[in-house]
């Protein structure tokens, strides 16, 4: 288990989650479903998650800290946990019971919107929300879909349907989200705000392949130090790390979804020589691309 000690706070990464825990429903290396973190046996008290998730109470209530903040969830809270998030668990009630959505970073790149990264920066403000008996009854129907493909593998295509099935469930969630959240609050855009949202949105440009900081910042009119201070507070992140977590995310699906020879996915994503591809794509994804292929079940 790659998890490491750091002072009294665990780290968390999403491909420990799996090891520690029997109640699984899906998890193929990016996005991970699952009941019950009560479930995990001898779960630590305080630990650093290095991925985003969202769990959903469905009965009882537990009690928490996110970054020393204090928080209550009960039947239909949606909490809202942030990759680098500190999280202790205080207590809970013996009929607690959850359901949790866990994804790598990089997935939400593929897909983000203006719309929804304003409602993450709203959801990062307030992560509990209080979903409405239908919302709520939305949420839980993708697990259910997701639990009848893993049960009936013969009805479905594979790991590309679980994809298209998060990228619903994340947009149905956020526009809950941002319902909630615009109608508690009056959110306004700072202007760090509106250049980070703006740099992620390029970043989500599936035509976009710069892997320059300073290609990003001149665009954007200004300097790659200040671009990354600003990445830094809204993100824990550098605009290089984040730019990388783009990057690969792109290379990944590529490498996984499409028929392109490697040798096609490396100048598709502007890498000047198949030597250097294959040295960055080992270097963030520890396999080189053919051995990634064929890890993942590309071609099944």
């Amino acid at each position: 288990m790659n998890m490491r000690q750091k002072a009294t706070v665990t780290e968390l990464n999403l491909r420990d989650v799996p090891s520690i825990s029997d109640k699984m429903k899906y998890y193929d290396g990016e996005i991970y479903f699952a009941d019950n973190i009560t479930s995990v046996p001898g779960l630590m008290k305080m630990f650093r998650v290095n991925f985003i998730a969202f769990v959903f109470c469905l009965d009882g209530n537990i009690n928490l800290q996110l970054d020393g903040r204090d928080f209550s969830l009960r039947g239909r809270d949606g909490l809202f946990v942030d990759s680098q998030t500190v999280v202790t668990i205080q207590d809970h009630s013996d009929d607690f019971s959850c359901k949790i959505c866990a994804f790598n970073t990089d997935v939400g790149f593929n897909f983000i919107s203006k719309s929804m990264f304003e409602a993450i920066m709203q959801i990062q403000l307030h992560p509990v929300i209080h979903f409405t008996e239908k919302e709520m009854s939305l949420m839980m129907k993708y697990y259910e879909l997701v639990d009848f493909k893993m049960n009936n593998p013969q009805l479905t295509y594979g790991k590309e349907t679980i994809g298209y099935i998060f990228r619903a469930y994340a947009y149905d969630l956020l526009a809950s989200v941002g319902q909630h959240l615009d109608a508690n609050d009056g959110y306004i855009l700072r202007q760090g705000d509106k250049l980070f949202r703006r740099f992620v949105l390029m970043l989500a440009d599936g035509s976009r392949h710069e892997r320059s900081v300073k290609s990003y910042a001149d665009e954007l009119c200004v300097s790659a130090k200040y671009l990354t201070s600003v990445c830094r507070q809204h993100s824990n992140k550098t605009a290089g790390e984040l730019i990388a977590l783009s990057v690969i995310g792109r290379i990944k699906q590529l490498l996984l979804y499409s028929d392109l020879s490697i040798k096609e996915v490396a100048a598709e994503m502007n890498f000047d020589n198949l030597s250097f591809f294959g040295k960055y794509v080992k270097k963030h994804l520890g396999h080189s691309p053919n051995n990634y292929r064929r890890l993942n079940g590309y071609g099944r």
